[in-house]
């Protein structure tokens, strides 16, 4: 007997579901990824590739998950059975992989609230390197799984996930939205000041001169290319359920491509703005040291963020201040996409179980925090979140859109029926340039960044760590992640509508569209000509 579920939620407004979806996609790496992935692939020439990829894999694969979302009105799991049901392993392929991030995102976000209060004293001292690797971390000489708890740690990651759930419980309005509500504008705010202050230090704009001077002999190179394709796929958190899960909550006659264009361009526009910001103050480390950029080290990821940074904050005027900003932007970016990761998880289970909202965000905080605290709150966990994050990235997200674009274009061949979906609800038509995008173009490059990425790990391993560590981190959550996918799309669903969702006619859907559209004039005009006689 199916027992009866509560109803699901919707975003009250369009501007909720925006702002959720740039919370999501502005997140760490756009802080500490993009400048340096910029720096090392032909600086301002990499935005060449970076526009390109922008337009023929981001916004069509962005628009993707929308229409996929959109249409068949659920998470990853379900949308995909409600596609053809031979698909629901993709979608729990999408779970698991959020579920890996889950549990090593809390503890970056942890050790960035550790470093708020590190930053008062600027407590790291001299030796930023050792500080963090030694005294904070208290890092295992050598590569393994223990628990050697370091309380330092534990306390602020403890803080996190209690946090986390604490929103997740509230709901999609009552708790998600109005925590994004406030994120991301403060982010944006307390960005701002450290870019600015960051552009009038001395040396700041011999880095923002070296952030954009353009190399266009590395764009001969297809590393180049690749690693812009690359990092526009992670930035925009598409293919492994984020926007997927967001596009499935908006009301059912909601302008998809028009959202997906502000949600895009405002993300590429803060990484834009985080490049400025890094490179200024590389520009300054650089200068105060008497060095050239070129022999800085650490620019990108953790090492820029919790070693880099650290030394120059040393060396910066107000420097205890600007630590405070830094790595609490730093607090506010990541927690905001942590609740998005989140989201993918609940919202795939109480599809599956109907349970309540606080029931299933209790049971999935729990269930992710247990192991994030035991492998990530040790002496032990920066190595395991180093590999663990390279293989759910490069083969466990990229592994999710290579299968979806495979499977939606050529197996089930899906995708007339979403264009025609998102044609019928959005301002912005979209036509064979996005069919094309998402058929050939993107499938094929992913593809050959995939089996790179496999082909390197198998040969060469990774980091220069033990083939055995390797293999039980990194190839062990792949062969998870398979398991899991085919064992959670045995169940049947307790979701009321489950079986008997239909989606909606794109003709009605854009019958109602055109009717919601004329009335909002006739009621505009209606509103002047009464001000007018008034």
């Amino acid at each position: 007997m199916q027992t009866s579920a509560p109803e699901r939620e919707t975003w009250g407004r369009r501007s909720a579901f925006i702002i959720a979806a740039i919370s999501s996609a502005v997140g760490l790496g756009n802080i500490w990824r993009f400048p340096g992935v910029a720096y090392e692939n032909g600086g301002g020439a990499f935005l060449i590739p970076y526009l390109v990829a922008f337009l023929t894999a981001g916004l069509p694969i962005l628009f993707l998950d929308y229409a996929i979302g959109h249409k068949y009105r659920a998470a990853p799991p379900l949308a995909f059975k409600r596609l053809n049901r031979k698909a629901e392993p993709l979608g729990w392929w999408q779970v698991g992989v959020s579920f890996l991030i889950l549990t090593y995102y809390a503890v970056i976000i942890a050790w960035a609230l550790g470093f708020v209060w590190f930053s008062f004293g600027r407590q790291w001292g001299d030796d930023a390197v050792g500080f963090f690797t030694g005294d904070y971390l208290q890092l295992a000489d050598a590569p393994g799984v223990t628990l050697d708890f370091v309380p330092a740690v534990l306390v602020t990651l403890l803080i996190v996930w209690i946090a986390a759930i604490v929103v997740m419980s509230l709901g999609l309005r009552r708790g998600l939205d109005r925590a994004n509500r406030i994120t991301l504008p403060l982010l944006v705010i307390v960005f701002v000041i450290i870019v600015i202050y960051a552009m009038t230090l001395p040396g700041a704009w011999d880095g923002i001169n070296q952030f954009f001077e353009p190399d266009f002999a590395a764009l001969a190179h297809p590393g180049v290319w690749l690693a812009a394709y690359g990092h526009i796929f992670f930035s925009f958190s598409i293919a492994f359920g984020i926007m997927l899960t967001y596009s499935s909550y908006m009301k059912r006659r909601s302008d998809l491509a028009g959202s997906g264009l502000v949600v895009a361009f405002a993300n590429c526009g803060f990484e834009i703005l985080a490049g400025i910001g890094v490179f200024a103050a590389l520009g300054f480390l650089a200068y105060t040291q008497n060095v050239q950029i070129d022999d800085l080290e650490g620019l990108s990821g953790v090492a820029l963020a919790f070693m880099t940074f650290p030394t120059l904050l040393s060396e910066m005027p107000a420097g205890a201040v600007m630590g405070v900003l830094f790595f609490g932007s730093l607090v506010l970016a990541g927690f905001s996409s942590l609740l998005s990761i989140y989201q993918v998880v609940t919202g795939s289970l109480q599809d599956k179980t109907g349970w309540s909202t606080r029931r299933v965000a209790v049971t999935v905080g729990l269930a992710a925090g247990i192991p994030s605290v035991l492998l990530f709150g040790t002496t032990s966990g920066l190595n395991v979140l180093d590999v663990l994050d390279a293989f759910v990235n490069n083969i466990g997200v990229t592994g999710s859109a290579v299968a979806t674009l495979v499977l939606v274009a050529w197996v089930f061949r899906a995708v007339p029926s979403l264009r025609a979906h998102l044609n019928a609800l959005s301002s912005l038509k979209l036509g064979r340039v996005w069919t094309l995008a998402v058929s050939a173009v993107t499938p094929v490059i992913l593809a050959v960044i995939l089996v790179r990425g496999v082909t390197e790990y198998l040969t060469a391993g990774y980091g220069g760590f033990p083939t055995w560590f390797i293999t039980t981190i990194g190839w062990g959550a792949i062969a998870l992640l398979a398991v899991f996918s085919f064992a959670m799309s045995y169940r049947a669903y307790r979701r009321s509508d489950a079986t008997s969702f239909v989606p909606d006619e794109p003709d009605r859907l854009r019958t109602e569209m055109t009717d919601l559209i004329t009335e909002a004039r006739e009621t505009s005009a209606q509103r002047r000509t009464t001000g007018g006689t008034r």
